[in-house]
C-alpha cells in the first residue's frame, strides 16, 4: 500500500510538466442569484429580483479548468459565438491560464445555459445553443490549429455534449493525432455518437450513458461488468471507466476484468463537473505514467473531493495530496 500510495504521489507531482489538449463542445454557465418575495401579477410564477450574477466555464472549457486546477498545462479547443458572451468565456479562460489558440469564433453563437436561483434553490435554467453540425470546412479549419500544436501534447480529451463539434471528420482528426504522436485519447462519452469513438483509449461514461451504450440495465456487479465489456469490445478500447455516483466507478479492461472502487466522498454537495474531474485526473495520471487502475484510483480521490464543494467546482493537488497522506 505505501508503495502504491508513493507512486500516486510522485505522478501528482509530474502533472505540471504534461500538456493536453481539450476539445469538444464548450459552454458558458451563467448564474443569476437573487431573491423572490413576490408572485408575479402577470403569471403564476415568482418574480426573482436580482443580487449577483457568476459565470463559469462549462462543457470542454471546464474539464480544462479542472486541469489548470490540477497544475497541468492546457489548450482549449472549439468554437465560440463572435458574441459578448463569447469574448466573456475567451477573457476567463485566458485569466486562469487556459491556452485559447484553438478556440475560433464566429461560426454560430456561444452555448450559454443560464441557471436563475432565488434563495438557493434553481428556478429555471435557459440553453441558448446551435446544436447544429459544424461543416466540414469548420471542423478542418479548427484541426488545422490543433496539428500546429501536435508536438507539444501529451494527451487529448474529447469532451462531447453532442452540441455539434464531435463528428466523423472531427474524432478522425483527432484519431491521426493521436496515432501519430502515441499519445492517449480520451472521450467524455454521448451515447448517440458512439460510432465515432471506435479505437480511443478511454470512454468515461455515467452509468445512464453506459447503459445506453451497451444496450442493458445495470442493476448489479454481473450486469454492471457485462455492459462495461460490451462497450469495450464494440468500441475497441483499451479501457471503459464508468462513473456510478454514490457507488463510485468501475474500469474494465479484457485484460483484467472489472475493477471497481467505492466511493470517497464522505459528504455529497453538489456532483455537477464531476465527471469533467474524473476525466481530467484519469488523463494527466495515464501521460504521468499511471496504470489505468491506478489513475481511476486518483480520479476516484478527485471525483470524492469535488462532489463535497457547491457548485461547478475543481480540485487542487494539494488537496489530494492530503487524502492520500491519511
Amino acid at each position: 500500500m505505501e508503495n502504491h500510495i508513493k507512486i500516486l504521489k510522485e505522478a501528482i507531482r509530474r502533472f505540471d510538466s504534461s500538456c493536453l489538449l481539450v476539445a469538444g463542445d464548450i459552454m458558458l454557465d451563467q448564474f443569476v442569484w437573487g431573491d423572490v418575495s413576490r408572485i408575479s401579477p402577470e403569471a403564476p410564477v415568482p418574480v426573482v429580483e436580482v443580487q449577483k450574477e457568476t459565470m463559469l466555464l462549462g462543457g470542454a472549457a471546464n474539464v480544462a479548468n479542472n486541469l489548470r486546477a490540477l497544475g497541468s498545462p492546457v489548450i482549449l479547443g472549439g468554437v465560440i459565438g463572435k458574441d459578448a458572451m463569447g469574448q466573456n468565456l475567451r477573457e476567463l479562460a485566458s485569466s486562469m491560464g487556459i491556452d485559447v489558440t484553438s478556440v475560433i469564433d464566429g461560426i454560430r453563437p456561444t452555448t450559454i445555459k443560464t441557471r436563475i436561483i432565488a434563495r438557493g434553490q434553481q428556478v429555471v435554467r435557459v440553453d441558448r445553443e446551435n446544436n447544429n453540425s459544424l461543416n466540414d470546412s469548420s471542423i478542418k479549419a479548427l484541426t488545422r490549429t490543433f496539428e500546429v500544436l501536435t508536438p507539444g501534447i501529451d494527451g487529448i480529451i474529447v469532451s462531447d455534449y453532442a452540441k455539434g463539434v464531435v463528428s466523423d471528420l472531427f474524432m478522425t482528426e483527432l484519431k491521426k493525432i493521436s496515432s501519430k504522436r502515441g499519445i492517449p485519447l480520451l472521450v467524455d462519452p454521448k451515447p448517440a455518437h458512439s460510432h465515432l469513438y471506435h479505437g480511443v483509449t478511454l470512454l468515461t461514461p455515467n452509468r445512464q450513458e453506459a447503459e445506453a451504450m451497451a444496450g442493458l440495465e445495470i442493476r448489479d456487479a454481473e450486469t454492471l461488468s457485462r455492459a462495461a465489456q460490451k462497450i469495450q469490445e464494440r468500441m475497441g478500447t483499451e479501457a471503459v471507466l464508468i462513473t456510478l455516483g454514490s457507488q463510485g466507478m468501475a474500469l474494465w479492461q479484457k485484460e483484467n476484468g472489472l475493477f471497481t472502487i467505492p466511493t470517497m466522498a464522505r459528504e455529497v454537495f453538489d456532483v455537477t463537473g464531476a465527471g469533467d474531474t474524473v476525466i481530467a485526473t484519469m488523463a494527466l495520471g495515464i501521460v504521468n505514467g499511471l496504470s489505468f487502475t491506478q489513475a481511476a484510483c486518483l480520479a476516484n480521490i478527485a471525483a470524492g473531493i469535488v462532489v463535497g464543494k457547491i457548485g461547478t467546482a475543481t480540485v487542487a493537488p494539494e488537496e489530494i495530496m492530503e487524502i492520500l497522506e491519511k
